[in-house]
């Protein structure tokens, strides 16, 4: 009888180290991301110390969004964008890759985000940069980028072509970031910003007649290639609101401002958001 006390004592024992383990196992896991996370912000926060100057060099060059943010917002962005780069992983294909790419590519992403709370478009791990356009799938026609499951695609060459002439309308960087909002939001709602989440129903009240009337034929200041699709819709109102915005207020005002509301913020402001958030 003692000899099986002893037995069960010993299994009791032991089935308590198991379950203390595995609840040990799965604190570890829950806190791994967020330790990873920390542990990359506070990198963030020694980069932007030792080398913003040169980085604010480099993007008033070749972001005008950027350039036209007063000296809170310049520091906004730029911490934004280090972080966003920091937790990215960056591909080049068929190119030498030069400092310049990431901060860039990273800083159209912040432009488009910049009112969210939520601005890491969490989903996507990987960007890939490609030297110029590229075929893909099954298409016959050469793209300029793309987004899948795989990442965000974007050719460099017309990336920096576009964002040189910064008021054409036509922006390959903030239209691929547009498709990429939408899909951590509706397609597989990973890094999902609940403000943008739960507003977008009030934007397509205003854009959904606007795009309908394009499909039976009828122009205005959106680029032609809106009436494809409603996410093409989508992603060239993004480049019209920042590249035209002038324009865009004045013969779009109605759609203009449901931008100005679903993204919290407005270009035209020289603070550009609207109701300023607690997270950086």
């Amino acid at each position: 009888m003692q000899e099986k006390l002893v037995f069960f004592r010993l299994m009791s024992n032991g089935a308590v180290n198991m379950i203390g383990l595995i609840l040990l196992g799965l604190a570890t896991a829950r806190l791994t991301p967020h330790v990873w996370v920390w542990i990359k912000r506070k990198k963030t926060v020694r980069v932007y110390q030792e080398r913003h100057r040169d980085f604010e060099i480099l993007l008033s060059r070749y972001n005008p969004y950027f350039k036209s943010l007063n000296e809170t917002g310049r520091e906004r962005f730029l911490r934004r964008v280090l972080f966003f780069m920091e937790l990215k992983k960056f591909e080049y294909i068929d190119l030498k890759p030069e400092e310049s790419m990431p901060l860039l590519v990273s800083a159209a992403a912040v432009q488009l985000t910049f009112g969210l709370e939520n601005f890491l478009l969490d989903y996507f791990h990987t960007i890939y940069i490609l030297k110029d356009k590229y075929r893909y799938g099954v298409y016959n026609m050469p793209f300029e980028g793309h987004v899948s499951e795989e990442g965000i695609y974007l050719s460099w060459t017309h990336f920096v072509r576009e964002y040189t002439d910064y008021s054409d309308g036509q922006n390959v960087g903030l239209h691929e970031m547009a498709h990429a909002l939408t899909y951590v939001n509706f397609t597989v709602q990973h890094g999902r910003d609940n403000a943008f989440y739960h507003h977008f129903n009030d934007f397509s009240l205003v854009a959904r007649p606007i795009f309908e009337s394009m499909q039976t034929g009828e122009t205005n200041l959106l680029d032609s290639y809106a009436a494809t699709n409603y996410q093409e819709f989508w992603a060239v109102c993004i480049e019209t609101f920042f590249e035209r915005s002038n324009s865009f207020r004045r013969q779009l005002p109605e759609l203009y401002f449901a931008l100005c509301s679903l993204l919290n913020q407005d270009p035209l402001t020289p603070g550009k958001i609207l109701v300023p958030e607690t997270h950086p």
